[in-house]
């Protein structure tokens, strides 16, 4: 069971890295690794549910516009790459878990991403979404499952390589996100175990939504100014630690 203080660190980690191209699977890993820290699967649902809610408030005129089919291109593209998130999340699922125990893959992950951030540098982003990069993007999400992959630093990437126009990148990568999001939840709901104290893991959840919806804001922006590629900075650093922590 985690502590009130360890679950507010960790819910501002999470609300960070969940948002920010870093992974956050990958350093809540790095972590439960280094600290011996197991968290409950509660606290991992009500984080999953928080993302979920971000993402709710932060597009919700788009969404709504997806529900009342005033959008339907864009759930087209919301369905295609979910199934291919889908696909690589049922094949590899188990196996992507496993590399949750060990370092040396999670420090490699985050290298992977630090490497596929700096191929978006000056990359001219003028070609409107299609059927073929919705999948791809999809697919980009599903290998995300791979802690130190990150989830916004893969679908954002991939989308800049085949020069997607940024508004339209943004609005799919992040609405994406729902689906995977709401079937992780499904998949881990009948793992839950309810503790007597649920007031650490609550303040946690809140703390990463609140965060998470700044983190969103950010990233948004620097996304758009075209400055994605500087995270790879950290994610090299944050790797080569990871790696060296491993080998000790």
């Amino acid at each position: 069971m985690v502590s009130l203080i360890q679950a507010i660190i960790l819910g501002i980690i999470q609300g960070i890295t969940e948002w920010f191209p870093i992974s956050s699977s990958g350093h809540l890993a790095l972590i439960q690794n280094i600290f011996n820290l197991k968290v409950p699967v509660v606290y991992d649902i009500l984080l999953h549910l928080g993302t979920a809610l971000v993402i709710l408030i932060k597009f919700r005129k788009d969404i709504l516009n997806i529900i009342l089919l005033k959008e339907k291109k864009l759930l087209t593209f919301i369905i295609i790459g979910s199934i291919a998130t889908a696909i690589i999340g049922f094949t590899c699922r188990d196996l992507f878990k496993s590399f949750f125990y060990n370092l040396t893959i999670i420090g490699i992950a985050f290298l992977i991403t630090g490497i596929l951030l700096t191929l978006t540098k000056n990359k001219t982003t003028n070609k409107n979404l299609n059927y073929k990069s919705s999948f791809l993007i999809g697919l980009a999400q599903g290998f995300a499952l791979i802690p130190g992959i990150s989830r916004s630093g893969s679908t954002i990437s991939v989308g800049i390589l085949k020069n997607i126009n940024k508004n339209q990148l943004i609005k799919y990568s992040f609405i994406l996100s729902l689906p995977a999001v709401l079937g992780a939840v499904i998949f881990e709901i009948n793992n839950i175990n309810i503790t007597n104290n649920l007031t650490p893991i609550l303040v946690g959840a809140l703390i990463s939504l609140i965060v998470g919806y700044i983190s969103l804001t950010l990233v948004i922006k620097i996304i758009k100014k075209g400055n994605f590629n500087k995270f790879s900075y950290y994610c090299f650093i944050i790797g080569i630690i990871t790696l060296i922590i491993s080998f000790l």
